[in-house]
């Protein structure tokens, strides 16, 4: 498999639980809108209509990580260059960073609650090359999630998106 291309990071988003699993904030707009009210009795197309705009509206610009990864391609206020890079090494210097300075929970059994840090960092060498997208979502030691988030560009899965720098 061929791929060639750069890397959006995008996080740390630390948030709450709640927050981060509604997950209809977390997906960008339909591009089909939704059927006009017949008439001003019809509260549910009102209403489906309000939730539309509202998506419409925020999808974009919202902070929230995307349910994939690939659509953070969509939110144009969110890539900067600092966070762009063209090497897979640097990408795993930042998210390692990222992580060691938000590390996880710790479970109160004394067990590992997720996989080795050593096997993220090998995973992230792994698929980066070839254009796979990476997530690192974990809940952190205050019971908050947190979402680091690796962005291929082009997209393989989103080949349709164009880069958020131009």
């Amino acid at each position: 498999m061929r791929w060639t291309g750069h890397f959006h990071g995008y996080g740390p988003w630390i948030g709450s639980p709640d927050h981060y699993h509604r997950e209809g904030d977390r997906r960008p707009v339909h591009p089909d809108p939704p059927a006009p009210p017949v008439s001003d009795d019809d509260k549910v197309a009102i209403r489906v209509q309000q939730r539309y705009r509202e998506v419409a509206a925020e999808f974009a610009t919202s902070e929230l990580p995307p349910k994939m990864s690939g659509h953070w391609l969509m939110k144009r206020g969110r890539a900067s260059a600092e966070r762009t890079w063209d090497d897979s090494s640097v990408v795993l210097d930042w998210l390692t960073r990222q992580f060691l300075d938000h590390p996880p929970m710790v479970r109160e059994d004394g067990r590992q609650a997720y996989v080795d840090l050593d096997i993220k960092r090998a995973y992230v060498l792994d698929v980066l090359p070839v254009g796979v997208d990476v997530s690192w979502v974990y809940y952190n030691r205050s019971g908050g999630i947190v979402s680091l988030d690796v962005v291929c560009c082009p997209n393989r899965h989103h080949p349709e998106l164009t880069c958020p720098l131009g």
